[in-house]
């Protein structure tokens, strides 16, 4: 019997396949919690065969070469490989975004493949750091996963992708624990739209809090720096740039930050990456009202950013009261 193991983190993926558990471990590592979701033509462009997509837009691009080549998986397209396989696992991470891929593949094989290989789904508890190469019985048991459970998935991927949260807050109407962990990391991703009172999402207002106890410099703010028990929506690159929509803005909640933009520029000039890190950050007296919800950001400063398919502007602002557990629509 043949096995083929997807995952969301190429590092797991190489300890798996390393260990002997699956013919081949595939890796997708796609950013789906930042940024503009990819369009219909552009998500089936990243599952197809390739033929002219760019690195980085198809769904092998996170696996070694030499791996897809052993195994003759070298430019093949998602359903045609994964139907030659008796069995599909789905190795899941323990973040926001490794879920969202889970659903995103779940909807993509229910609506393109008429074949119906036994599903199961490993979710690991800890990330690479923290784990040796798979001994199979140490994992948590696996989850199957039916034909109604397909449709579940699939209409939360929708969700995700609709043009306002209001479907994905519905989820919860329904009866989450077919797939574990999916209702807390639906409500992790509610808590990043802006505040009722601050305007800031979960992950600016945890920055706040940790730069009010002086003494920090950016990269104690960042994911892996800290500890607490909170559940990161958001990685490097993307709570660097939140932390440089805090502090280079119109009217700036976090003073202190002497270099930036976060970009890759900055990061290849050793002196500007150095003053970047020896920067000490301060809130402002408008980030200390912000932080105690006496002021809103977003009266002051602009947002352009995107929360799955809600593209979030100050004219378009969608706000969560997570006290009421609900949904404030643009005025």
């Amino acid at each position: 019997m043949t096995r083929l193991i997807v995952t969301t983190d190429s590092s797991i993926a190489g300890a798996i396949q390393q260990a002997g558990l699956a013919d081949l471990v595939i890796a997708i590592e796609r950013r789906l919690v930042w940024g503009r979701l990819p369009s219909d033509a552009e998500l089936d462009a990243f599952f197809a065969p390739r033929t002219t997509q760019p690195q980085g837009l198809h769904w092998l691009d996170d696996t070694p070469s030499w791996r897809l080549e052993a195994s003759g998986a070298t430019n093949r397209g998602f359903i045609e490989l994964l139907e030659e396989y008796d069995t599909v696992e789905f190795w899941r991470g323990p973040e926001p975004n490794a879920q969202l891929i889970l659903l995103w593949l779940l909807d993509h094989w229910r609506r393109r493949s008429n074949a119906n290989p036994d599903f199961a789904i490993r979710c690991l508890p800890l990330g690479v750091g923290d784990v040796a190469p798979p001994q199979g019985i140490l994992y948590p048991p696996i989850v199957e996963i039916e034909s109604h459970e397909l449709k579940l998935a699939s209409r939360a991927w929708r969700a995700y992708c609709a043009p306002t949260p209001q479907k994905w807050r519905d989820l919860f109407k329904t009866n989450l624990s077919w797939l574990p962990q999916l209702s807390p990391y639906a409500s992790a991703l509610l808590e990043e739209l802006p505040r009722l009172a601050s305007g800031l999402g979960a992950t600016e207002a945890r920055i706040l809090r940790l730069i009010a106890r002086g003494g920090l410099q950016p990269f104690d703010v960042f994911p892996g720096r800290r500890k607490h028990e909170e559940l990161d929506v958001y990685e490097y690159w993307e709570v660097g740039a939140l932390l440089d929509g805090l502090a280079r803005c119109e009217r700036p909640a976090v003073a202190g930050l002497d270099e930036g933009p976060f970009s890759l520029e900055m990061h290849n000039d050793p002196v500007r990456f150095d003053r970047y890190k020896r920067s000490q950050l301060s809130l402002t007296e408008f980030g200390k009202a912000v932080l105690a919800g006496d002021e809103d950001f977003r009266r002051h400063n602009r947002i352009d950013r995107w929360w799955g398919g809600t593209h979030l502007t100050n004219e378009r602002l969608w706000r969560w009261d997570g006290e009421a557990f609900s949904l404030i629509a643009p005025d």
